[in-house]
């Protein structure tokens, strides 16, 4: 069974983008926690929320490769997102939008016969 963690596999636009919004949602949120921490001078919250900040942008990642094996491109790819705004952001609507290959193709099969979402 796949999870949200492993890099492998196909993922349909729709699953992308309900991911996408969760993990952007917690982005944000880590980052006003962090800037509020700073000036308050917690150290602590902002090292818990930094590492939080961290694990989601590489879920962020995961997600998007498994969207690239979709469209039959390479995870290398990937590292394009990785350019601060507001590259990375088209790069991650890009993905939202662009179908993927329809049937089974080097990746995997198609996830919109295998996915419940």
């Amino acid at each position: 069974m796949k999870t949200i963690l492993e890099p492998t596999g196909r993922i349909t636009r729709r699953k992308y983008l309900v991911l996408f919004i969760v993990f952007y949602f917690i982005n944000l949120l880590c980052l006003m926690i962090m800037y509020e921490s700073i000036k308050a001078q917690n150290w602590l919250t902002l090292v818990i929320f930094g590492i939080l900040l961290i694990t989601t942008i590489v879920l962020l990642l995961v997600q998007a490769i498994k969207r690239f094996h979709d469209i039959g491109m390479d995870w290398k790819y990937a590292l394009y997102l990785l350019i601060p705004p507001p590259i990375n952001l088209i790069g991650f609507i890009y993905l939202a939008i662009k179908p993927g290959e329809i049937g089974k193709n080097q990746y995997g099969p198609d996830p919109r016969d295998t996915d419940p979402i």
